[in-house]
């Protein structure tokens, strides 16, 4: 029996609520860490994190969806389960590397755009 077709529903569901409650979460924190970075251009910052919203779902629902492609045939059960398991670990290890680059590159040229 195949199981990718389950695997492709079970991953595809499981990464974009994790990248939608990621995205949630940041976007709540990531107006008060903008705005401390720039106190006097609210409305400056929260475009820059609707932007920031925006392209962090279009990355990673799209990294998601492209990774499908180089699946090989799942045969069981515990196959399954691995490959699941690895390709959600990738998922999640990407957005926490885009998410420390976001907090750098923020921190860094954010106020030097301003000036």
């Amino acid at each position: 029996m195949n199981y990718n077709l389950i695997g492709y529903i079970l991953y595809l569901s499981i990464t974009a609520y994790i990248i939608v409650v990621i995205g949630k979460i940041c976007y709540k924190n990531g107006n008060v860490f903008v705005s401390e970075l720039v106190p006097n251009h609210m409305e400056l910052c929260h475009q820059v994190n609707q932007v920031l919203l925006i392209g962090f779902y279009l990355l990673n629902i799209g990294y998601s969806a492209t990774t499908l492609i180089k699946w090989n045939t799942i045969l069981s059960v515990p196959e399954l389960i691995e490959t699941i398991s690895i390709n959600t670990a990738i998922i999640i290890s990407i957005i926490s590397i885009l998410h420390y680059l976001n907090i750098i590159m923020l921190t860094k040229y954010l106020k030097k755009l301003i000036n």
